[in-house]
């Protein structure tokens, strides 16, 4: 009994960090927001908290419910898609801007930031990116019913996975610190959230419509 328990979290650890490690927009930005040092717990905690509730939907079964539901899918991939497109074009100007000022993003002392920005966006990037619903509600959840009475073991262990990964790319982006420190650099990572964006935005919105 023990080794079907054990089992069947490690499969939920496996399940879930499988899905949340793929490079997309949540993850650049929590990435960016680590480097800078700025609000890492609270948008660490958002990230990890809206996963853990949304397997709970899933292994609780209401991926039917989202399933029977297209149209809400669809306000949100619209709105989603909207919104990374946006993020992009401003991650893109901090690009220019950084080009023209020559100066190198702070990534040690206080946080210049505002913390409600930070939350807000992230709150934003998690909840209106409908294939996060169909990760964790329909996908997660339809694995997790193959367990049978273990299936609430296995979404414990898709919730840790998410909590590990969050956390270690949260606050294992201060290791590259030193490697920012020049314009280019933060260029470059800039670009790299720019791109990120609106390529996610862009396809978000064309699989939508």
């Amino acid at each position: 009994m023990h080794s079907n328990i054990l089992t069947a979290a490690v499969a939920g650890f496996g399940t879930g960090l499988s899905l949340i490690v793929a490079i997309g927009a949540q993850n650049a930005f929590v990435l960016r927001q680590g480097v800078r040092r700025q609000g890492v717990l609270a948008v660490v905690g958002i990230c990890a908290l809206s996963d853990a509730l949304l397997i709970a939907f899933g292994v609780a079964g209401l991926g039917a419910l989202v399933t029977a539901r297209p149209g809400a899918l669809t306000v949100i991939g619209l709105a989603g898609g909207g919104f990374l497109v946006c993020y992009g074009v401003l991650a893109g100007r901090r690009v220019l801007r950084s080009a023209g000022d020559g100066q190198a993003m702070a990534v040690e002392g206080a946080a210049t930031g505002s913390l409600r920005t930070a939350v807000l966006t992230c709150l934003a990037m998690t909840w209106l990116n409908p294939h996060v619903y169909l990760d964790t509600v329909l996908l997660l959840g339809s694995v997790a019913a193959d367990r049978g009475s273990l299936r609430w073991v296995f979404g414990l262990g898709a919730m840790l996975a998410s909590l590990v990964w969050f956390t270690g790319l949260g606050y294992g982006a201060r290791l590259l610190s030193g490697v920012l420190a020049s314009p280019k650099a933060w260029r470059v990572l800039d670009c790299l959230v720019a791109a990120t964006m609106l390529t996610m935005g862009v396809l978000l919105l064309v699989r939508t419509v």
